[in-house]
């Protein structure tokens, strides 16, 4: 049975991008969009755009309603019941930043960070910096062979001395779904602080941050077929309550003099300035627009293409593939060919996929590699995406052999 894809046609993109001869395999950088998100952009801006939590006018009214209807609707897509609180920033970045400015008093020289090996730079580098200022030791969990975070090894590096664990909940390189569940309730019997960075994650499935047992949870809008701009951070309650505030400026302000001032708890103590309203308000679309959609078929469709992915590559000679990629994505190297030629044939072909580092050049670095060729795939591609890739690789191939 073909894997044709009964969402197709809620993404208007998929249509141009074919007009223009192009085929998107690149869905793990930014997903295409609904048309459900596109009417919604257009009508808040068409029927009176206006700031959130500031004015008493309609427009401004109506903005706020939309906007605070995404964060339970946010919350709702988390399963956060309860027990935590959305803040929204502006992208998965924006958020890990703020965790790792609004968390570093609690740190002391000597503590440890406890990060992976697989890490995208967001999830990297605001902990690596945190280390540098406060004389912090940054320890790196290895992987296994299959690219799955060790562990044993975390057993053993996971102590008393770890005061924060920031992992990726699915590799955006390997593809692996990691082991958070475990990893997180070893950080917590050291009464660690705990962050999933779930920009990957969050696209495939539901995920419960209860079930987790996560202090904090991060995404990306523009990955979960949202608008870009716009950051999704989950808190829990008593974690939220130990950051300090970070950026300053309006509305996050409670009373202030020229002096001094006092400043809202989360979420909006950490929401200063004009937020990404009309952004905000495009993600609540498209978390209606992905409660519509069959969760099991998705997953199943996107299984079905997965293997299909995974199989053609196998089946190429000199083709390795990076890991054991579990769902939606292959990142792979070619004997002999180096990634950025094989990339550009490809786009001269038509074909749109990822090529380099991926954000993760300490992972790359490791595998002893300069880069390598990823292929992602949406909820949108169905199997004649891979057949048109398939022919453009190994024409690509043939020349470059």
């Amino acid at each position: 049975m073909p894997l044709i894809s009964p969402w197709r046609a809620d993404f208007p993109a998929l249509d141009a991008l074919q007009r223009q001869g192009q085929t998107y395999l690149d869905s793990a950088a930014t997903a295409q969009k609904p048309q459900a998100l596109i009417d919604a952009l257009a009508h808040y801006y068409a029927n009176g755009a206006a700031n959130v939590h500031r004015a008493q006018h309609l427009p401004g009214a109506m903005a706020t309603q939309a906007f605070e209807d995404t964060r339970h609707k946010a919350g709702e897509w988390l399963n956060t019941g309860s027990s935590g609180q959305i803040v929204f920033t502006h992208g998965a970045t924006s958020a890990f930043n703020l965790l790792a400015y609004g968390l570093e008093h609690l740190f002391r020289a000597g503590d440890e960070v406890v990060i992976s090996a697989l890490e995208h730079h967001a999830n990297l580098l605001p902990w690596q910096q945190l280390a540098k200022r406060r004389e912090l030791k940054l320890v790196v969990l290895p992987l296994t062979a299959e690219g799955v975070i060790d562990l044993d090894a975390a057993a053993s590096l996971i102590t008393s001395r770890t005061r924060l664990l920031a992992v990726s909940q699915l590799s955006n390189v390997l593809g692996t779904w990691q082991p958070i569940a475990q990893l997180v309730a070893l950080a917590r019997v050291q009464g660690a602080l705990t962050v999933v960075d779930g920009a990957q994650g969050v696209v495939h499935g539901r995920h419960d941050v209860q079930a987790l047992g996560c202090d904090f949870y991060v995404f990306s809008s523009h990955k979960l077929y949202g608008p870009d701009g716009v950051g999704v951070l989950f808190g829990r309650h008593q974690a939220l309550a130990q950051l300090q505030h970070w950026q300053f400026g309006g509305e996050m302000v409670l009373q202030t003099d020229y002096h001094q001032a006092s400043f809202r708890p989360a979420p909006l103590g950490f929401e200063a300035g004009t937020p990404p309203v009309a952004g905000v308000i495009g993600l609540g679309a498209t978390l209606d627009y992905l409660n519509d959609v069959n969760q099991a078929a998705a997953a199943e469709h996107e299984a079905g293409l997965h293997e299909l992915l995974r199989a053609g590559l196998m089946l190429r000679e000199g083709v390795q593939l990076l890991g054991e990629p579990q769902v939606a994505l292959a990142s792979f190297v070619v004997e002999g060919v180096h990634n950025a030629d094989l990339a550009h044939l490809l786009t001269e072909q038509g074909i749109a996929v990822r090529a380099g580092h991926h954000c993760a050049i300490p992972l790359i670095s490791t595998l002893g590699l300069s880069g390598a060729v990823r292929v992602s795939l949406g909820m949108y591609n169905d199997a004649e995406d891979l057949e048109r890739f398939f022919n453009a690789l190994d024409q690509a191939l043939e020349v470059l052999r």
